[in-house]
């Protein structure tokens, strides 16, 4: 069971509108972010997950750490697409964010959403990533949507952040399926999207070891759903 403090930083850009994932990119994001939160906290209680954005005047932290679904519920309500991404900006913010962890044992990891064209060069990313490397900040990045443009700089800035096989990178073609579900049939999920051992189940719960919390966040889920479209 993992220790750890995770923040995750979503892409709140103008190209998060698209409908090539359902029923958009920033929706189908959302869905993910509720899957990766309860897969942390059901892996290790003393877990802790915070929030932010990365695109707009400025990257903004939504959730500061916290082992409470209904902050960050809340706050993905509040998410406004506005603009560019700024991933450079984002992930230096999210690692000061992590450095004020009160548990200091707890493990650094930063989780990025990119479903835009990234405006950053290859060479800048590789430096952001040798310096998270430096201060023990493993890093997993879920590249959706403009994978052809993004994949090789994101491939490069993952190489240079990886330790011992701690920092990740998914990538997911746009298609008919649902972004959460491939996060969870990932094959055997990388590390930091399994939470250590909550991969592979509907929310990164088992339901033969929990299904009352398995239905709970299955129900929650559902009426989520429901008064979005509503």
């Amino acid at each position: 069971m993992v220790l750890e403090a995770c923040f995750l930083v979503l892409d709140n850009s103008e190209w998060m509108r698209n409908g090539d994932f359902t029923p958009s990119r920033l929706e189908a994001q959302n869905d993910a972010v509720t899957l990766l939160f309860n897969a942390k906290i059901q892996s290790n209680p003393e877990n802790t997950v915070g929030l932010m954005t990365m695109a707009g005047k400025g990257p903004e932290v939504l959730v500061t750490l916290t082992a409470e679904i209904g902050k960050i519920l809340t706050a993905l309500h509040k998410v406004r697409i506005s603009e560019k991404p700024n991933i450079s900006t984002g992930v230096q913010i999210a690692q000061l964010a992590l450095k004020h962890r009160q548990n200091k044992n707890q493990r650094q990891r930063i989780i990025v959403f990119v479903g835009s064209p990234l405006p950053e060069d290859e060479k800048s990313l590789v430096k952001l990533g040798k310096k998270l490397k430096k201060n023990n900040i493993a890093v997993d990045i879920v590249n959706f949507g403009e994978d052809q443009e993004n994949t090789a700089k994101l491939e490069a800035f993952i190489n240079a952040v990886n330790s011992s096989d701690n920092s990740h990178l998914v990538t997911v073609p746009p298609g008919p399926h649902v972004l959460s579900d491939i996060l969870i049939s990932n094959g055997a999920p990388p590390a930091g999207f399994s939470a250590g051992g909550a991969g592979g189940f509907e929310f990164g719960v088992d339901p033969s070891l929990d299904p009352e919390l398995a239905l709970a966040l299955r129900i929650s889920m559902e009426e989520e759903r429901a008064r979005q479209e509503a």
